[in-house]
Parts: C-alpha cells; sequence; structure tokens
C-alpha cells in the first residue's frame, strides 16, 4: 500500500508531515472504502440488498489487506477513468461474495465518493489539529499567567513603542488559538456532510429510495445529510480550508513573534530543547523519528542545530510553523477557485481540489503539532527584557510624560518639548530623564508644579501598563469557559 504520508515526501515529512491529520494516500483509500462500506450498510437497510451484504462488504473494505496487485490496479484506474474510484469499486466488488457485489457502489458516482471520502478526512484532520491547537492554547494561557506583570518593550513597526508585559503578549496569542479553535469547532460541527446524488444529482437510479439512502448513508458514517447534493456547490470545501486556514495563521503569528524575540540581539525568548531533552532529535514521538549519527561522530543532532555552525540554536519549532503556514493561503485560493463548477459536474476543478484540499489539511495538523512544541517548551528570559526595555534610557515613555505636561502646556506644545527632548536625548546619549528636567527648567513658570518626583513616576514603565491585566485576565476567563465547554 503507498504510504500514509503520501501527501509530502519521507525527506520533509518531519517538518511538514508531523501532525495527526494527514491525508496521504493509505489515508484516502481507506476513508474511499469507508464511505463505500457505509453505502452497501444504508442500502441494505433501506431494502435494496441483501441481508448481510452490508456486513460483507464492510468486511472486505480495509486498505491494510489490499493486495499490491489490487492498489496499483486502483491506481491504474485513475490514469483510465480520471479519479480511482471506478477501479476501487470493481476490486471491492470482486472481494466480497457474490450475493454482496451488488450493494458494492450502489446508486453513485465516482464523486459521490471521493466527495464524502474528503468530509471524513477533513473530520479526523479536525479532531487532530482541535486537540493540539488545544494544548497550545492551554500553553499560551499558563505562560500568560506567569508572566502576567512581566515587562518588556513593545514593538511597532519593529520599532520600540511603549512597554507591554509578556503575559499581554502571550494573552494574545492565546485569544487567537482559541478564536481559530472555536472556527474548525464550528465547521467540524455544522458543514461536513454525504455527497450523494448519482449521476447528475438525481439519484434516479434509486427510485424513491434516494431520499431515504442519503439519510441512512449520513447515519452509518456519522455526517450530516444534507438537503441536496452539493457537488458543484464548493462551501463546504472552502469552509474547511478556511478553518484550516485561521489555524495556521493564528500560530504563524506566534512563530513569527518568536523568531523576532529570539534573535541573537534581543535574545527575549528561546525555544525549549523538544522532545528527549538537550540532546533530543526534534522529532515528533508519535512519527517514531529518530536522528541518525551526525557526521564524524555517533551523537545524534541537536534541535537547532546547524550543519555548518555548531554554536548556532535555531528556532525550529516556529521556523516549521512558518513553513507550513506561508502555503496554506496558495492553497485556500486555489480551493476557492475551484469552485467556479460548472453544470451538474466540472471538467477539471472538481479534480485540482484533491491535492490541495489534503495539502492544506495535513500543513494545518503540522504547525498545530509544532505549536504545542513551542509553546509548552517556550523560555522566557526576563532580565533581558528589562535590559532592552532599558536600554533607550526611557524613550517609550515619552508619550505618557506628553501627557503629564499636556495640562500645563497643552497637548501640541507638549508633544513638541517632549519630542525635542527625546530627540536630544538620542543625539546626546543621555537619559531622557536628565534632558526633560533641563527642558522644564528652561520652560519656567509655564510647567510650575511639575516636580522630578513626578516626571520619574512618569518615566516608570511599570506605571504605564493601561489595561494589560484587564485584558491578560479576560482572555484566561474567556480561554477557562471555552475549555468547559
Amino acid at each position: 500500500m503507498p504510504d500514509q504520508n503520501a501527501g509530502t515526501s519521507r525527506l520533509f515529512g518531519g517538518v511538514f508531515n508531523r501532525g495527526g491529520a494527514g491525508a496521504g494516500d493509505a489515508a484516502w483509500l481507506q476513508a474511499l472504502l469507508d464511505v463505500e462500506a457505509g453505502l452497501a450498510r444504508a442500502v441494505e437497510r433501506a431494502g435494496r440488498a441483501p441481508s448481510g451484504a452490508g456486513e460483507a462488504v464492510t468486511k472486505a473494505a480495509a486498505a491494510r489487506d489490499f493486495s499490491p496487485a489490487e492498489a496499483a490496479e486502483v491506481a491504474r484506474s485513475a490514469e483510465l477513468t480520471g479519479n480511482p474510484v471506478p477501479g476501487l469499486a470493481r476490486v471491492l466488488a470482486r472481494r466480497v461474495p457474490a450475493f454482496a457485489a451488488p450493494a458494492v457502489h450502489q446508486g453513485a458516482t465516482s464523486q459521490d465518493i471521493m466527495d464524502t471520502a474528503a468530509m471524513l478526512l477533513a473530520r479526523e484532520a479536525a479532531d487532530a489539529v482541535l486537540a493540539d491547537v488545544s494544548a497550545a492554547a492551554d500553553a499560551a494561557a499558563r505562560l500568560a499567567a506567569a508572566h502576567r506583570g512581566t515587562l518588556m518593550i513593545g514593538r511597532t513597526l519593529l520599532q520600540q513603542a511603549v512597554p507591554v508585559t509578556f503575559g499581554l503578549v502571550a494573552a494574545g496569542w492565546l485569544a487567537g488559538l482559541d478564536e481559530a479553535r472555536a472556527g474548525l469547532e464550528a465547521v467540524r460541527a455544522t458543514r461536513l456532510a454525504v455527497q450523494f446524488g448519482g449521476a447528475a444529482g438525481t439519484l434516479a437510479s434509486l427510485g424513491a429510495d434516494g431520499p431515504r439512502v442519503v439519510t441512512l448513508l449520513a447515519e452509518e458514517l456519522g455526517l450530516a445529510a444534507p438537503a441536496l447534493p452539493w457537488h458543484t456547490q464548493r462551501l463546504r470545501v472552502i469552509d474547511v480550508a478556511a478553518a484550516m486556514a485561521r489555524v495556521t495563521a493564528a500560530l504563524g503569528k506566534i512563530a513569527r513573534d518568536v523568531t523576532l524575540l529570539a534573535q541573537t540581539e534581543v535574545g527575549e525568548v528561546l525555544e525549549g530543547p523538544g522532545p528527549g531533552g538537550p540532546g533530543g532529535t526534534g522529532s515528533s514521538p508519535s512519527r517514531g523519528v529518530t536522528g541518525g549519527p551526525a557526521p564524524g561522530g555517533d551523537r545524534a543532532p541537536r534541535r537547532g542545530g546547524s550543519s555548518a555552525m555548531p554554536n548556532k540554536s535555531n528556532p525550529v519549532a516556529a521556523i516549521a510553523i512558518l513553513g507550513c503556514a506561508r502555503q496554506v493561503p496558495g492553497l485556500l485560493a486555489t480551493l476557492v477557485a475551484c469552485a467556479e463548477q460548472e453544470h451538474q459536474r466540472a471538467a477539471g476543478a472538481w479534480h485540482a481540489e484533491w491535492q490541495p484540499f489534503s495539502d492544506v489539511l495535513r500543513l494545518a495538523g503540522s504547525a498545530a503539532a509544532w505549536g504545542v512544541d513551542l509553546l509548552a517548551g517556550l523560555r522566557v528570559d526576563s532580565s533581558r527584557m528589562a535590559a532592552n526595555l532599558g536600554a533607550s534610557g526611557g524613550l517609550p515613555l515619552a508619550e505618557q510624560v506628553t501627557g503629564l505636561l499636556a495640562d500645563a502646556l497643552g497637548r501640541p506644545r507638549a508633544h513638541d518639548l517632549v519630542a525635542g527632548a527625546a530627540a536630544r536625548a538620542v543625539s546626546s546619549g543621555l537619559p531622557l530623564r536628565d534632558v526633560l528636567l533641563t527642558a522644564l527648567e528652561s520652560a519656567g513658570a509655564d510647567v510650575a508644579g511639575i516636580t522630578a518626583d513626578q516626571v520619574e513616576a512618569a518615566l516608570n514603565p511599570a506605571g504605564y501598563l493601561g489595561a494589560s491585566g484587564a485584558f491578560i485576565d479576560a482572555a484566561l476567563r474567556a480561554h477557562a469557559r471555552d475549555a468547559l465547554g
């Protein structure tokens, strides 16, 4: 049988096929067989196949039992018919007793089997992604709570701005993960439905039994029964992909922050060693992958190491998340473009969905698995955060000082005075406090009553955090409510 990870090569699978949401050849084959088995059980329940036919087909519909020759026949049939289902149906019919063969593929067309299998794969992928996103969100919540008061510099347009706390940063990550999880949960609960319409969406070959078979098939597979076939209405496919894209977007934001905060010159966070500790390989335990001997020695490569620079400790989890997340928008765009489908079956647009849909599931699963690693092991250097905050000599507090002077001077004049003081502080290398006090002396009576102690207080970053604490608490409360269901 083709490998489960066939959606991506084994060479890159450790990065891009790391989670439990892989939709490779083996997963697709089993999903197709599951639909065929569910259909056989449904037509038996509808009285259109003899007793025991559904059980017989179900027993034969195990991908692991397919011989290499049978798997090759299914693959070859795709070249002849444009999809693997006709060949699959023929092979499956041969694998069952003669009395059960008429139950195989009864009333169906290839797209019915393919689309419904895609919904089964989406459900499996959603469950894996939701589990990992939940674990990543729990880790973000722990960071937010633990670092509620850990001061650091906020950065806008990649420049220092005003003080924040790392707890607030982590709370922002948490909120994004929780929103992405909620969106995927909604899609899983409401948008996964069987597709069963027969040749052109009428189920004519089943006569009056058609709607009943749809309902029974939905029951057998645990999917929704739609009001009518959706074979050329592709919003369900788009909804699944968009929900997965929201997950990778939330994770990508976190990963980008980590790569920036982990830069040598910044050094405010550091990724953990990953599975296996300092000498570990960084590979997912679920994959059972282990590192081989390092060139010239027998020690396994450590996570974050460089082939050229022994000193390097790269943020591998964050980089891998970004590698996954960067691919998903283009795949989503392809799926949206494929939604323009002509008449009752598209010529090419439907076929063009299969690989990007599989890839979206796989990449979202991989990003989510990496996200758990990243957040659960993230190390925070609060002393480096404090040093970076203090390195600019009080300049990030210029806004608060402007507010202090605004009542006495008016906001425009206060802004200009502080801006001039900031410029002189930068050019002279003096702390902003010293330059401000000199500027206030020059301002004379206009700022009478404003003391050095007030200026000192205005330059204290702990006093200029606004609603940071309230925002962190709100994010943690919302996360706790979500966790309770």
